[in-house]
């Protein structure tokens, strides 16, 4: 049974992200009209998110570490995939990542006024995470270091709000089967509840039918998406809230999945995935 627990400096949570970056990943969404690659939206999504969370940990008195964070990469080899400073971390106090960034891109948001009007304004995107497409998918090496990673980090905050795992891939693990890692990952837990592991399914083809956390495996077309759905953890009921805040209307039985992802969808997955509930 999942129980709420609130995120406080002393007793941080955790976020840790799986990214395939794989030779396919250098192809494009299934939308021949998007510009980017599937790499560069994953990358681009995720250095958004981690600027988000920054904010979210920003107070008065400075960035409070209510998270740790990860990401890891799999392609040519599996292993952390920060960039920069950070670069061969695998766990990072949300502070450090606000301090130790790659670079920054330009970027135009639409900023509104205290009047309710709306502006555009040239922003600064710190970059953490650089877009990679090499290789082939040892998606399994990438899931048992993850393993390792949060059981090693639950050992020291069993009080911890249950950690996060995104797994964001386009296709098959080319070194085993992965169904039994990802079963591990959601056998890890905290004294308030099990990891939560989304698996988040790519789509290069146009013709492809985006799934959003179904409650059923029915009608998902091949064994391999039923895998992944399978191993995909229940959705918590504060997920749900927040999807049900974005439109996205889900029962009880929902899963963190997503098949044949575009980038909206993407960014629904991570926002859905990584909203900040009972921070203080």
């Amino acid at each position: 049974m999942y129980v709420n627990s609130g995120i406080t400096r002393n007793n941080p949570s955790c976020f840790l992200f799986i990214i395939d970056q794989s030779a396919s990943m250098g192809q494009q969404f299934g939308d021949r009209h998007e510009p980017h690659t599937k790499a560069e939206g994953v990358s681009d999504a995720l250095n958004n998110l981690l600027r988000n969370l920054i904010i979210t940990c920003s107070k008065s008195d400075g960035i409070r570490n209510y998270f740790d964070v990860g990401v890891i990469g799999y392609g040519e080899t599996a292993g952390p995939a920060w960039s920069g400073p950070l670069f061969g971390r695998e766990l990072v106090p949300i502070r450090d990542v606000a301090q130790f960034y790659t670079r920054t891109v330009e970027r135009q948001e639409t900023v509104k006024d205290p009047f309710g009007g709306e502006s555009a304004q040239t922003v600064k995107i710190p970059v953490w995470v650089e877009a990679k497409a090499r290789g082939s998918t040892p998606m399994c090496q990438a899931l048992a270091l993850s393993y390792e990673v949060l059981k090693v980090w639950l050992l020291r905050n069993q009080t911890c709000h249950p950690p996060v795992v995104v797994h964001i891939t386009d296709g098959e693990a080319t070194d085993g089967n992965p169904a039994p890692l990802m079963a591990a990952l959601t056998e890890l837990r905290s004294v308030n509840g099990p990891v939560t592991l989304f698996n988040v399914h790519l789509s290069s083809r146009r013709e492809a039918t985006p799934t959003s956390f179904p409650d059923s495996p029915e009608g998902l077309p091949d064994a391999y998406a039923r895998t992944l759905f399978e191993r995909s953890s229940y959705l918590t009921p504060y997920m749900r809230t927040v999807a049900w805040d974005h439109g996205v209307p889900l029962t009880e039985a929902s899963r963190a999945f997503v098949l044949n992802a575009d980038p909206t969808l993407l960014v629904l997955a991570l926002e859905i995935g990584t909203r900040a509930g009972h921070v203080r």
